[in-house]
């Protein structure tokens, strides 16, 4: 494959911290416009205003995953934790449902494959977080565009 598939997950907690911190920004300026000579409108404003900056920053430091298939490999980051699988070790996929969905990657001969933690501990996982925002078609059509069949169809299985 020659061409870069890309997937980012949307993270809604990521969207909700920024709206929600521009918002009290918003808000906080102008509970000091209304009346600057009062000190309870200032006080009110100048916290609304460091509340909604923490809230968007912490928004923006937020990493939504990655999915990417170039250059014959496999490619999962978020923030700092990245996977790479060689495309050829990829026999097939399936997304686990739940409220947080989480891709299974499977290799030729139909046996998950494993990954380490994400916080580093001594554990491994057979599977890689998405969002719960993630829909599983967009997932399953990632796949198809990067050549990846699914686990019921694949042909080891």
């Amino acid at each position: 494959m020659s061409e870069t598939v890309r997937l980012v997950c949307p993270a809604g907690r990521k969207h909700v911290e920024l709206w929600a911190g521009y918002a009290l920004v918003a808000l906080g300026v102008v509970a000091v416009v209304v009346d600057p000579s009062h000190w309870a409108n200032l006080t009110l404003g100048v916290l609304l205003l460091l509340t909604g900056v923490a809230l968007a920053v912490h928004g923006h430091m937020i990493k939504s995953p990655v999915l990417e298939v170039s250059d014959g490999e496999f490619r999962y980051e978020r923030g700092r934790y990245i996977v790479r699988v060689p495309f050829h070790d990829i026999g097939s996929y399936h997304v686990l449902p739940g409220r947080i969905r989480s891709l299974g990657l499977c290799d030729t001969t139909g046996r998950p494959k494993r990954f380490p933690s994400l916080q580093n501990r001594r554990t491994s996982r057979a599977y890689l977080p998405l969002t719960g925002m993630t829909s599983p078609a967009k997932v399953e059509s990632f796949m198809a565009m990067a050549g990846i069949p699914p686990r019921k169809r694949s042909l080891t299985s």
